[in-house]
């Protein structure tokens, strides 16, 4: 299982939130060092999301950029991409894999669309999970659909799914394991975990259930989990 180190952008800087949650941030300096420290520490892939984006308050394409051209490995991005000539300029600035959230569940067709035009490997979903059902727009609104429907829908037309468990996001309490077991066995998609990962045994967890990777933000960024 590849662990992937996140760097959250918000006003130019290295952030963490809790729960998703502006007026929670926590910095932790310039993203361009911090994504070649991980990758000095063995990175495989990095995980970059644009906070204000997201929130639609800024653009943090110009540090990605910058992100790009400082590191070797491959990046995925993602964080308020909305439409696709958003997606197409991300894809053209050399970014391996864009990730598309709340677009990709009120608009399937866009996926499909990026998937044929750039291929399946450089698009995937992000399916952001609260009670086995997706929320979007910042987790502030509830869809009724649930997280299988979703996969089982774009599965054919994305390298693969970001779940992130929205109710335990930022908490540092570890990983809803039964949650995890369950969207393993229900799928064979490519499935990303994300929120509540907090120790070296939440990833061996993870790993034990068949499940791709899994994107670790806060508990790098405290030293709870060792990249290397």
């Amino acid at each position: 299982m590849i662990v992937i180190p996140a760097v959250d952008l918000r006003k130019g800087k290295c952030v963490q939130l809790t729960q998703g949650k502006a007026g929670t941030e926590k910095y932790y300096g310039d993203p361009v060092e911090v994504a070649k420290g991980w990758e000095a520490k063995g990175a495989h892939l990095l995980h970059l999301i644009d906070i204000d984006a997201a929130f639609g308050e800024g653009d943090n394409l110009g540090i990605v950029k910058e992100i790009r051209k400082a590191v070797g490995v491959p990046i995925q991005f993602g964080g308020g991409v909305r439409n696709i000539e958003r997606a197409a300029e991300i894809l053209g600035a050399g970014i391996d894999r864009v990730i598309l959230g709340s677009a990709a569940v009120k608009e399937p067709e866009l996926v499909k669309t990026l998937s044929k035009k750039y291929g399946k490997n450089r698009v995937m979903v992000a399916v952001d999970a609260a009670g086995g059902n997706v929320v979007i727009k910042g987790w502030t609104e509830k869809t009724g659909i649930a997280t299988t429907n979703i996969i089982d829908q774009l599965k054919d037309y994305v390298f693969g799914f970001l779940v992130t468990d929205v109710d335990r996001e930022g908490l540092l309490k570890g990983i809803d394991e039964m949650e995890f077991k369950g969207l393993a066995e229900s799928t064979d998609a490519r499935i990303c975990a994300s929120g509540g990962i907090t120790t070296q045994k939440d990833i061996e967890a993870l790993d034990k259930l068949g499940i791709w990777g899994c994107v670790v933000g806060k508990a790098l960024y405290e030293g709870k989990i060792k990249l290397p």
